[in-house]
């Protein structure tokens, strides 16, 4: 049944029923479809898609120097900017203000650039496939500055800042191996469908799409109907947003422009050839990331880079089986690969402990060892809790796991490497502490406290001995560890109803650590809304 045209007015009606939201970030409600079969709203947009009359105009208003006519497509950057569409609008002091600041810190852009190279090939290919204005490739300058790994104190992560229940509604996997809001092609795609249909709710308007894209649509539909201006007449540039969103605009304009004529601005663009940076490489099963990234022959953080999608360090064991890989290592990779042993190949499995349950009996599930279990979890004892999640490394289907000759020369230099490199801390023993305790507070075992300062475990201390004591982190098993990390400090703003505890169980952190970088709650009793809290978290470890 073909539905016709909607009119912005009937949607303002049922704005009360959306959900107003953080950036980007639609709660979990079924998407309003604005249908229409006949036209197509995207490159249509009432004027605020520019014609090719009207580029040439903008840009030589923009710059007099400006020849469109010469303006060839024989680098990356100038392929994206001919491309362009939407009205700058260069003359706004809102867009002159940002155009300044990116004038003034030119070193902010060159680096955000830099680390878009990986990306923005692959963002605008998908943008033209599908007749988008290859603006919205910027978008993640905005939203992310190009990092896969950015998390915000709303829980929105990746490139395109989506949040959970957003990612979820357009088509992203989210578990405990993986988030696709970090996955680069997944959430791109994801982040397409979500601006194509802002698109069509907002007739082709593509600055209230993209407002929308950051506050949510429910808040801008409310704006426009607060506006009081007529429908046919609004823009933008009318409504009452709030603050974020009322820069976010004149940001992606005035970075648009920067881009468009860099030369202009004081900055240096680095070079992107127009071809694919990565490609994806079949594995056909799970594999191990650290062991894929020596078989490619590229250090771990590249392949993250390119593979952020994963909590674990190891691809997802029910698929999909695929990596993404610089195009000059997928020959080598494929050959390395295809020669590796059978009894090489380690697989991971979660392993949630239930009631009674042990490390030996799970070690012998799984054909592991205990001592393995412990060193990949950075457990210290044996004790653990029901309902934990564990990484346990198991053998392929039908093989006796035994380490390999390289496997076993690389721990023993990283045991060697340890001691040599291993510096104590020297620790001042205050009134009512013991060795059990300081153990305790410092992560160590008290029989390594003990024996590095020539002590027994029963020995006496005394206010003002000293001691040594080696961090965890100097101990060989680290190296084992395949706990992945990737920590972002955000600035947390604190909400009705929530304690110091209820925000460390949200980001998996302790109150102590919270009140160590926090120094100044240690001695208030309670925090307010509003109060703000710098937090350090781990963005792979969050799936909520």
């Amino acid at each position: 049944m073909k539905v016709a045209k909607a009119k912005i007015f009937l949607i303002v009606g049922v704005s009360q029923i959306l959900i107003s939201c953080a950036p980007n970030k639609l709660e979990e409600t079924s998407p309003l479809e604005i249908e229409n079969k006949n036209s197509d709203f995207y490159g249509v947009s009432k004027g605020k898609d520019l014609k090719d009359k009207d580029l040439e105009t903008h840009a030589a208003k923009s710059n007099p120097d400006f020849n469109f006519d010469t303006q060839g497509k024989n680098s990356f950057w100038e392929d994206l900017t001919s491309n362009f569409r939407i009205d700058r609008e260069v003359d706004r002091d809102e867009v002159k203000t940002h155009i300044k600041w990116y004038k003034r810190n030119p070193r902010h852009v060159e680096r955000v650039a830099q680390r878009a190279k990986p990306y923005l090939q692959y963002i605008v290919k998908e943008l033209k496939k599908n007749s988008l204005p290859l603006e919205l490739a910027l978008l993640p300058f905005i939203e992310s500055a190009f990092d896969p790994f950015a998390y915000s104190h709303g829980r929105a992560s990746g490139l395109w800042q989506f949040i959970p229940s957003t990612g979820r509604l357009y088509g992203l996997k989210i578990d405990w191996w993986y988030d696709g809001r970090r996955d680069v092609r997944e959430s791109t795609r994801a982040a397409i469908r979500y601006l194509k249909r802002l698109n069509k709710l907002f007739e082709g308007d593509w600055l209230l799409a993209i407002a929308a894209y950051n506050a949510g649509e429910g808040n801008i539909l409310k704006s426009i109907r607060r506006s009081g201006v007529q429908r046919e007449q609004v823009t933008f540039w009318h409504l009452k947003v709030l603050s974020e969103t009322s820069s976010y605009i004149p940001r992606l304009l005035a970075i648009s422009e920067v881009i468009s004529y860099p030369g202009k601005y004081g900055i240096t663009l680095p070079d992107i050839p127009d071809k694919p940076y990565w490609e994806a490489v079949d594995i056909a099963r799970q594999i191990d990331l650290n062991k894929a990234a020596r078989l490619a022959e590229i250090s771990q953080e590249e392949l993250y880079s390119l593979n952020p999608g994963f909590n674990q360090w190891a691809t997802h064991p029910d698929g999909p089986h695929e990596l993404l890989l610089p195009q000059e290592k997928v020959k080598v990779f494929k050959k390395n690969l295809g020669e590796l042993e059978e009894n090489e190949h380690i697989y991971w499995r979660r392993h949630k402990v239930k009631n009674g349950e042990t490390l030996s009996g799970i070690a012998a599930k799984y054909k592991s060892t205990v001592k393995q279990i412990k060193a990949v979890n950075g457990l210290r004892k044996n004790l653990i809790r029901e309902h934990r999640s564990l990484l346990v490394p198991a053998p392929a289907e039908g093989v006796s796991y035994t380490m390999t000759r390289e496997s076993r020369l690389t721990k023993k230099q990283a045991m060697l490497t340890a001691k040599a490199e291993a510096e104590p801390i020297s620790y001042s023993v205050r009134d009512g502490d013991s060795l059990w305790k300081i153990a305790k507070e410092h992560e160590v075992e008290i029989k390594e406290l003990a024996r590095a300062n020539g002590l027994g475990l029963t020995s006496l201390i005394r206010a003002g001995d000293k001691l040594k004591i080696y961090a965890p982190n100097k101990k060989p098993e680290a190296f084992y560890r395949t706990k992945r990390a990737k920590i972002r400090e955000i600035r947390y703003k604190v909400r009705e109803g929530e304690s110091l505890s209820l925000i460390a169980n949200r980001f998996n952190l302790t109150v102590q650590k919270i009140l160590l970088w926090n120094s100044s709650y240690r001695n208030k009793k309670y925090i307010q809304p509003g109060d703000v809290l710098l937090l350090k978290v781990n963005v792979v470890n969050l799936i909520n």
